[in-house]
Order: C-alpha cells, then sequence, then structure tokens
C-alpha cells in the first residue's frame, strides 16, 4: 500500500466505494486521515462499514472536509455533476482521486539511499492503452527490472507495494483519471492514440483530448511518447518539443515512415523501427510475434518500445520480451484453432476505432458484432467490410445493428451462442471468427471481460 500524504488528522470524503474508492479510503487512513465514506449502492456502503470506515451522505458538513476524493465513473462536470461534488464545488472543497493521491504520495525517504530512485511510466489514449501497459510491464520484467502494473489495469494504484530501488511503476490512466488528478507527473508518459469515445462525459471531442492533454501539460514528464498518427498527436508532439531534433519527445507511428533529426519509432510492413539523430538505431521483425497481431497491435508495440527505450532497456532485450508476450484477454486473443479456422476474443472493441483496427488484422473474418451502440454509428466501420466474409449480430437491438452494415452479408443472431455456433459452422479453413463487437456490452453483460469471457466459453464448449 501507499499510504496518503498530507492528510493526517484532517477529515476526507471518499465519493465511490469499488475497487478504486475503498482502496483510496484504505490508503489515507493509513496516512492518518478521518476518512468519511459514501457510495449510492448500499452494497458499497456494507462492505465499507464492514472495514470499518463510517458511511454518511457526504452533503452534511461538506464544508468540514479536506478534500473530496472521487471514483472515476462519477461525473464529475458533464453531462451533470453528482450532487456531492457539486456541493464540494460550491463549498471550494478540492476535489481529486486515487491517481492525484498517488502522485502526491508516492515519494519517500527512503529513496534518499537509492543509486537508482523508481520510475513511473504512464499511458493514456483511446485504443491500446491496456496492451501497451501491459506490454511495457512484460518487458521491464523480462529485461529484470522490477515492475508493478496498476491503475485501469492491474492493481488499484494506491494498492502496490512501495516500490524498491530501480522499480517502475506501469500506470493506465483512462480520461475520467487524467481529466481529475490534482497532481500528475509521470517520468515518461505514452500517449497511443484518439478517436471517438465517452463524449457525453466530456462534453465534446475538444473535452475529451483535453482530459488525456493533461498528463502532458500538467504532468511535465521527462520523457514523452507520442503516436502521431492523428492530427492531435501531432498537434501535442509539437507543443512539447522544442524543435525537430528535441529527443525528449518520442514520435510513434504505424503506417507512416517518420523523417527528421529527433527520435522516433515507426512500425512499416511488419518492422518495427528506431530512429535518432538521422540514424537508424534498431529494427525488429514484428510479423512473428504471436501476441501482437496487426498494424494496431504494431503500433502498441512501437509505443511500449520507446517507453522500454526511454528507460534504458536494449534493443535486444526488448525483441526477446515481445516474442514471450502472451497478449491481453480480450484483446485480439487467440482461444482456439481448428480444422484451418481460428477463434480471436477481441471483446475490448468497444469502439468502431477499435472494431475497424481488429477487421484489418486478419485477412477473412466471421464476424461476431453488436451490442449497445455508441455516438456515431458505424459509417467508420466501412474501410474494413471487404475483410468480412459474413456478420453474426449479436444484441437486444441485433437487427438495427445490422441495418447499418451494408453490403455486408449478416445473420440475426441475438445470443452469442448461436452466432458462435452458426459462425463456426460456416466458416472455411484460412478464415477467422472475430468477436469484435463495436458496441458496449451492457444490454446483454455487465462488461466486455463476461462478453469475451462467453465467447471463450462458447468456443471451448464447440471445440471440445
Amino acid at each position: 500500500m501507499i499510504p496518503v500524504m498530507g492528510f493526517s488528522g484532517a477529515k476526507v470524503g471518499v465519493l465511490g466505494l469499488g475497487r478504486s474508492g475503498l482502496s483510496a479510503a484504505r490508503a489515507l487512513r493509513e496516512g492518518g486521515a478521518e476518512v468519511l465514506v459514501w457510495d449510492d449502492a448500499a452494497a458499497g456502503r456494507e462492505k465499507a462499514e464492514a472495514e470499518g470506515f463510517v458511511a454518511q451522505d457526504l452533503r452534511k458538513g461538506i464544508e468540514e472536509l479536506s478534500c473530496l476524493v472521487v471514483s472515476p465513473g462519477i461525473p464529475h462536470l458533464y453531462p451533470t455533476p453528482n450532487p456531492v461534488i457539486a456541493a464540494a464545488l460550491r463549498a471550494g472543497v478540492p476535489v481529486d482521486n486515487d491517481i492525484g493521491l498517488f502522485f502526491r504520495s508516492f515519494g519517500s525517504d527512503a529513496w534518499m539511499s537509492y543509486d537508482q530512485p523508481p520510475r513511473v511510466v504512464a499511458v493514456t489514449g483511446s485504443n491500446g492503452k491496456s496492451t501497451t501497459s501491459a506490454l511495457i510491464h512484460h518487458l521491464l520484467e523480462e529485461a529484470g527490472r522490477p515492475s508493478q502494473l496498476a491503475g485501469n489495469i492491474g492493481r488499484g494504484v494506491l494498492d502496490i507495494d512501495p516500490p524498491e530501488e530501480g522499480g517502475v511503476v506501469v500506470l493506465e490512466l483512462s480520461s475520467y483519471q487524467t481529466d481529475l488528478a490534482r497532481s500528475l507527473t509521470p517520468d515518461v508518459a505514452v500517449f497511443t492514440n484518439l478517436s471517438p469515445d465517452h463524449l457525453d462525459r466530456h462534453h465534446g471531442m475538444g473535452g475529451y483530448f483535453a482530459a488525456k492533454r493533461r498528463l502532458f501539460a500538467e504532468g511535465g514528464p521527462d520523457r514523452a511518447v507520442i503516436g502521431v498518427d492523428e492530427m492531435e498527436g501531432q498537434f501535442m508532439a509539437n507543443q512539447l518539443s522544442e524543435g525537430a531534433a528535441d529527443d525528449r519527445v518520442i514520435r510513434v507511428s504505424s503506417g507512416t515512415k517518420l523523417n527528421g533529426p529527433g527520435w522516433q519509432v515507426f512500425a512499416r510492413k511488419g518492422f518495427l523501427t528506431e530512429w535518432r539523430k538521422g540514424r537508424q538505431v534498431a529494427s525488429i521483425d514484428l510479423r512473428e510475434v504471436a501476441g501482437l497481431p496487426g498494424a494496431h497491435n504494431h503500433q502498441n508495440a512501437c509505443a511500449a518500445y520507446a517507453a522500454c527505450r526511454a528507460l534504458n532497456i536494449a534493443p535486444r532485450q526488448i525483441e526477446a520480451g515481445l516474442h514471450s508476450f502472451g497478449g491481453l484477454p480480450h484483446r485480439s486473443q487467440l482461444v482456439g484453432d481448428a480444422n484451418g479456422v481460428r477463434f480471436v476474443n477481441d471483446s475490448k472493441a468497444t469502439n468502431v476505432d477499435a472494431a475497424l483496427k481488429a477487421l484489418q488484422a486478419f485477412p477473412k473474418i466471421r464476424w461476431i458484432c453488436g451490442g449497445l451502440m455508441k455516438e456515431g454509428g458505424l459509417e467508420p466501420l466501412k474501410p474494413g467490410f471487404d475483410h468480412v466474409a459474413k456478420a453474426y449480430v449479436i444484441g437486444r437491438e441485433a437487427e438495427a445493428f445490422a441495418l447499418q452494415l451494408p453490403g455486408v452479408e449478416t445473420a440475426i443472431c441475438t445470443t452469442m451462442e448461436a452466432a458462435v455456433a452458426l459462425a463456426a459452422a460456416e466458416a472455411q479453413p484460412g478464415e477467422v471468427v472475430l468477436l469484435a463487437p463495436a458496441a458496449a456490452s451492457f444490454d446483454q453483460y455487465d462488461n466486455f471481460e463476461l462478453r469475451g469471457d462467453d465467447f471463450t466459453a462458447q468456443v471451448k464448449k464447440l471445440l471440445g
């Protein structure tokens, strides 16, 4: 645990008692704070009370709080602030989250005796941040560097162990987390890409990009790894650098050869290449890296490679680690292979940009898709339709979803069991049965993990 510093003897409220909220409450208490908690769900309150916390409506006596700590799923500005947060804003009570508490409390006196102080790598972006974070963590461990994975993936950020000498903490951070944290000071910050998501929460693309940008503008990392395949990434790289040769910014691309005197890592035709100061430093063949199929995963590989190079990991060590990476559950995860047909679980592809990248990763696909559609419709998926032999649509609104797939042969399956059975029966050798929903899961499942687990279970049942 990382005890939260700066609130000893003070009253602090914690709103939302999921994983991050309970973790924050424990770490605050460990640091000497008097912690009051609240969750609209009775089960959350009961769990906290069983650990000795006092649960009460935090609007009562809000002005007595030194800080209000908010879980990431609770809106603080758009579309409408939670009533407790609104009361805190009116009373002038600082609002923070567990990420802000982590950065203000991470350092300790023990570091004075370290030759190599611990470092923090923080990863954000629309797509690929989970894979990139997990890959950085894996590469560091394979290279012999102590590493912990936390944030949106792995452990709660305040639940990690105090880092040892030379240790690295790898954080996956969502826009919800970067938007509110009052302290953001990573040593290396990574921006993968940007595509429309969570627009209601951020009041549009401008607010969404601004939330991501805070990690770099507020944090001032020693090194910034920036995906420059979108204009927003190009803008941010430009804002952070003093010129083309400024190697504090490492530009990353998938599909574009990057030029110039600075530091670049890019992937083209399956090869990752690093250039620095106008010369090639290293090259890695990604085509045989089984855990990272497709151009979108090659972008993840480039971002992870660049972050590890910023931490002085050698290219050969990184290459060896890439080949031993098994991938993440629900993210281009191979779950079965029979009679020349592969079954791939990409349930994490909850938006159209992620789903398009999954479609473009394989030449011939039996595509299982559908669920709770997000804003903007499915028009951006069209460039991937020529990879689709047939779509098998699930979800309560399967017919409406299928109508947005012009030119694609579709089957209305509604359930995962029916979709997997029909897709497997019709698949030909060399094809991939791919779950890439392009939609949220909440019409049928509590989360995308349960949806992916169902797909995996249905595949295993069929394959025996």
